[in-house]
């Protein structure tokens, strides 16, 4: 009841009526929508007048088209939901409210969240464009079967040298590549060894740093596997990549523990049992993925998009919704202490995962964004394609990575 006076107030500040069906629309991305779907069961019961509509559109699309809809001002949704590798350049950017600022008051519930999760939505100015609703604790997944094949123990795989080693030895003896693409050693590498409260691409003053030592190793580490014949040379989210694991032609993978629902749900069903997971290499720790939801300032029902973003972000009951539905691990620390975090996972043959990826989870160090982040991203990648590819210097190409972003920035 104490919620009510307050949702009222919002509801008049805003312009809305109480008797009227409202609708409100939601851009998103596939699989976000499928976890939403859950959660929104649960809202229509608080609020059995909203009509929530979903706009869907592939991972890619949704993303440009938000950033013609801010250029423009047109054709945005009340709420945006928000993939973290657009996230940080959004929030540099304008066009989304700043949910510091009343009436959102959003640093009331901060605390609730996974800390590295507040950093990657805040701009360099203070504002804070976006709740989240879950994170990628990075994760060492592998098939126990194809390792038991080729006598290799998954500690062993601990270290680098010992993870290279150990692919060596898989693919002689099973014919299994050790990896689908040798590109997700480097980024997870990049994104690990990255200091706490910094981008992983610029130092605190904003300088280029994509030239540095770490940047070096994780590059030298993914061409040693390329030219040992270790990788698939599969990109993620092509038909050869689900093939690879449907087929098991391929021994690990890095990613975030959400690819467990995606194996379990519709990549590879039919390896139920097969697949284990353990924590990073060398003691590494590393957020890949996560999901944001936020408010365009051109919404017409800023405030029940207010009240839909804090139910499925900040309600525990909404978060575990999600995370049963496809796996998607919930943001909210309360969550993170449901029950369910103790039950076996089939799919990974009865290991308690969830008590592994809380553990990493809360280990992550929080990266602070840079408007700039994406561009680095996308130049770096480049960078690394001629590495891997085309066989072209490590530092060579890391230099004229760097040269590329300053002169993007300037």
């Amino acid at each position: 009841m104490k919620q009510i006076p307050s949702l009222l107030a919002l509801l008049v500040l805003f312009g809305l009526g109480l008797a009227q069906k409202t609708t409100l629309t939601v851009g998103v991305f596939p699989n976000l929508d499928d976890a939403l779907k859950a959660q929104i069961q649960l809202f229509n019961k608080k609020y059995p007048d909203v009509e929530v509509k979903l706009v869907i559109q592939q991972y890619a699309d949704h993303h440009n088209a938000l950033t013609t809809a801010l250029a423009t001002g047109q054709g945005l949704p009340d709420v945006a939901a928000i993939e973290i590798g657009f996230v940080g350049r959004f929030a540099e950017g304008q066009g989304f409210e700043d949910l510091n600022k009343a009436p959102y008051n959003a640093g009331q519930y901060k605390r609730f969240f996974t800390p590295y999760t507040i950093a990657q939505a805040t701009a360099s100015d203070g504002r804070f464009i976006a709740m989240p609703v879950d994170i990628g604790p990075g994760t060492f997944f592998y098939r126990v079967d194809i390792l038991q094949k080729a006598g290799v123990d998954p500690k062993n795989m601990m270290t680098w040298p010992g993870y290279i080693a150990a692919g060596r030895k898989i693919k002689a003896t099973t014919g299994a590549f050790l990896i689908a693409d040798a590109s997700d050693v480097a980024w997870i590498n990049i994104f690990a060894t990255t200091p706490a409260n910094t981008s992983p691409y610029f130092d605190a003053q904003g300088k280029v740093i994509v030239d540095s030592p770490r940047f070096v190793r994780a590059f030298e580490l993914a061409k040693n596997i390329r030219a040992a014949g270790l990788d698939a040379r599969v990109g993620a989210w092509t038909n050869e990549w689900y093939d690879a694991f449907k087929k098991g032609t391929v021994a690990t993978q890095f990613s975030g523990a959400w690819l467990q629902g995606h194996l379990q749900n519709w990549m590879a069903p039919e390896t139920k049992g097969l697949w284990r997971v353990q924590q990073l290499p060398e003691g590494m720790y590393a957020s890949w993925g996560g999901s944001f939801y936020a408010i365009p300032t051109t919404s017409k029902n800023k405030a029940l998009a207010w009240e839909l973003i804090k139910f499925v972000t900040t309600t525990k009951e909404a978060q575990v919704a999600a995370f049963r539905a496809i796996g998607a691990f919930p943001s909210l620390l309360s969550a993170q202490e449901d029950p369910s975090f103790n039950e076996p996972i089939e799919f990974l043959g009865g290991q308690q995962a969830r008590l592994l990826w809380r553990d990493a989870a809360r280990r992550v160090k929080p990266l602070k964004a840079n408007k700039y982040d994406r561009i680095a991203n996308e130049i770096l990648t480049q960078a690394l394609s001629q590495v891997l590819d085309e066989g072209k210097d490590i530092q060579a190409a890391l230099t004229e990575a760097k040269r590329l972003i300053e002169r993007r920035m300037r």
